[in-house]
């Protein structure tokens, strides 16, 4: 896969880069909605049906086969683009071409694998667990009971420090990754440029905030 990759035009990469970025853009607020059912106090009863749904329903793990199909694309073409802009950069580049690119372009890549990195220990802690790859924790009923997974993971103060510190990285990579995908297909003139600026303001603002509220609520709210 690596060697088709790497044969495609930067054009295409790009294209595909897009693609699966606007597929892992909707699913964010796809898995924002489940995971809010956590705040209802239900004991996790509504929360624990929505990932019991998501985890036995056959077009559900059809789209995450095409879930993690997208992670894998975006991240690998991420990383070759950036290798091959490194190489063909002419020298001299690095110091003037600084002021052709916004702080956001300029660190995509490195808050992109920050998030790789905190995404692994996210599927540690719940997918794996549910596919039988890790021991369930200890104080969980079984593997299907993410409710409890949740509420033990976010009464971790320093699991708390290390997600919100990952949210913030995660809503910066999103502004610009955002913009990104429309300015790919085309849509970077002036005319809509501001427009595009401010939605992409406003998703990562609304997912970044609304995967916040879980850990604060569990740390000073939530009453067991």
């Amino acid at each position: 896969m690596a060697n088709t990759l790497l044969k495609m035009s930067s054009l295409s990469k790009k294209v595909f880069m897009a693609l699966a970025g606007i597929f892992l853009l909707v699913f964010l607020l796809v898995h924002l909605g489940i995971n809010l059912f956590l705040l209802r106090n239900d004991g996790g009863e509504w929360f624990n049906l929505a990932a019991g749904f998501m985890s036995s329903n056959y077009l559900v793990k059809i789209f995450e086969i095409f879930l993690f199909a997208a992670f894998v694309f975006h991240i690998l073409i991420g990383i070759i683009l950036k290798i091959q802009n490194w190489m063909a950069r002419p020298k001299g580049y690095a110091v003037s071409g600084k002021a052709k690119t916004s702080f956001f372009s300029r660190y995509m890549i490195w808050t992109g694998l920050t998030i790789f990195v905190v995404l692994i220990l996210h599927f540690v802690n719940f997918y794996f667990v549910k596919l039988g790859l890790v021991d369930v924790p200890a104080g969980v009923a079984d593997k299907h009971d993410f409710f409890t997974m949740a509420v033990l993971l976010f009464s971790d103060k320093m699991y708390v420090i290390i997600y919100l510190v990952w949210l913030v990285i995660l809503g910066l990579h999103l502004y610009h990754a955002f913009q990104s995908v429309f300015q790919t297909f085309g849509f970077n003139h002036n005319k809509y440029t501001k427009g595009l600026k401010t939605l992409g303001a406003f998703y990562a603002i609304i997912v970044t905030i609304g995967f916040m509220i879980l850990p604060v609520y569990f740390q000073f709210f939530f009453q067991p």
